[in-house]
């Protein structure tokens, strides 16, 4: 007897290699089209890198002052000599101090007799890693303790200010996440409630939400963060902004969950859990929510930059967080005159790393809101 491609058999081992796809991973093949949100997602990841383990990535300190190299330019890594000899490992020439004869700034000038090799792992200053493990090894660094690595200057105080960059990552990036963690925990429940129970108390949230967004964003949050008191220490100033930013902008939130509770809430799914005996709160939270969970990664992808920006641009006009903390906002307070950026125009490389954060967070949230659209094709 022969055996065709026709029997049962063939149709039950065409049956078994049939694959059905979940919607998160519909998701991913969607999300994986999207070239700019591909480009965005390592961009992130580093970011969050830096973010956490910034004492491990920092060359030096971001306290540590080098008195003999006060708003000194950049000096970046070299791989050719002055003699023309390729180099494997990169290296940084040695820096003096001189003097311009005809406008008497300091100027730094490489001095090409003086190489210092540049290696990965190496030892540095030592620092306490999230304040509790201490260390001394860094990625990447000179060999030798005391070289003038400075890759994108120094400024009026003697301090790198990469290092300070590297540093600051943390507390802006940490600064979005947290703010957008509340915004989503007071949007989510007051859109729930209020799409849920309907009625005055749908009512008094709306027009609380009306009354927040009738009011321009950013003097109210000028006018919020000028009122927290001065002496208070950098970490509760740290969080006092973390509230402003969440008091204010769950607003948006609240309203889109809303609606959306409001399409589901006469599903069957909704009715089959109210028939079982469910609680509302048991409803909204495993049933509802669930149902747009992607959106709401889009959302959350989406609020970070706005809530870094915020800070940004209140520790910049000096509302926000103040020093000895270092975030992106606090470093561009050095760049405030037209004289700083002409003589050190180094000082604006905050304004980079703000940009990059920012387009690769619109990025990605562009790419998972495609991803997440059920009518996109």
């Amino acid at each position: 007897m022969t055996l065709t491609g026709r029997g049962p058999f063939a149709r039950r081992k065409k049956e078994k290699s049939t694959e059905i796809a979940s919607q998160w991973k519909l998701m991913y093949w969607k999300f994986i089209k999207h070239k700019l949100a591909l480009i965005a997602f390592p961009i992130v990841a580093i970011l969050l890198l830096l973010a956490v383990f910034s004492e491990f990535f920092a060359p030096t300190l971001p306290t540590l002052r080098h008195q003999d190299y006060m708003q000194a330019n950049p000096n970046g890594l070299q791989w050719i000599d002055a003699d023309g000899r390729f180099h494997i490992m990169p290296f940084v020439y040695g820096v003096t101090r001189e003097t311009d004869p005809h406008t008497f700034q300091r100027i730094y000038v490489h001095d090409t007799d003086v190489r210092y090799p540049m290696g990965f792992v190496v030892r540095g200053p030592e620092y306490m890693l999230w304040g509790i493990i201490p260390g001394t090894i860094r990625f990447f660094g000179p060999v030798e303790a005391g070289a003038p690595f400075f890759p994108m200057g120094t400024d009026q105080l003697g301090r790198c200010l990469f290092s300070r960059i590297v540093y600051g990552t943390r507390v802006s990036l940490s600064f979005g996440v947290i703010s957008v963690f509340f915004t989503l925990i007071i949007g989510l429940t007051l859109g729930g409630i209020s799409g849920y129970i309907g009625g005055i108390v749908d009512d008094i949230i709306q027009r609380a939400i009306d009354l927040i967004l009738s009011i321009p964003g950013i003097p109210l949050w000028m006018a919020l963060a000028a009122a927290l008191p001065r002496d208070w220490d950098p970490l509760m100033i740290y969080f006092g902004m973390i509230m402003i930013m969440s008091l204010i902008g769950w607003t948006g939130l609240a309203r889109v969950v809303r609606g959306k509770i409001l399409s589901v809430r006469e599903e069957d799914f909704t009715m089959a859990a109210r028939l079982c005996g469910a609680s509302d709160a048991r409803i909204i939270v495993k049933h509802m929510l669930p149902s747009f969970a992607s959106w709401i990664i889009v959302s959350v992808t989406m609020s970070i930059p706005a809530s870094i920006l915020g800070e940004t641009a209140l520790s910049f006009l000096g509302l926000g967080l103040q020093p000895p903390v270092v975030s992106w906002g606090v470093l561009l307070q050095d760049a405030q005159t037209v004289q700083a950026l002409a003589l050190q125009p180094w000082l604006l490389w905050p304004v980079a790393f703000v940009i990059i954060t920012v387009l690769a967070f619109n990025f990605l949230g562009d790419g998972l809101r495609d991803a997440a659209d059920p009518y996109a094709r």
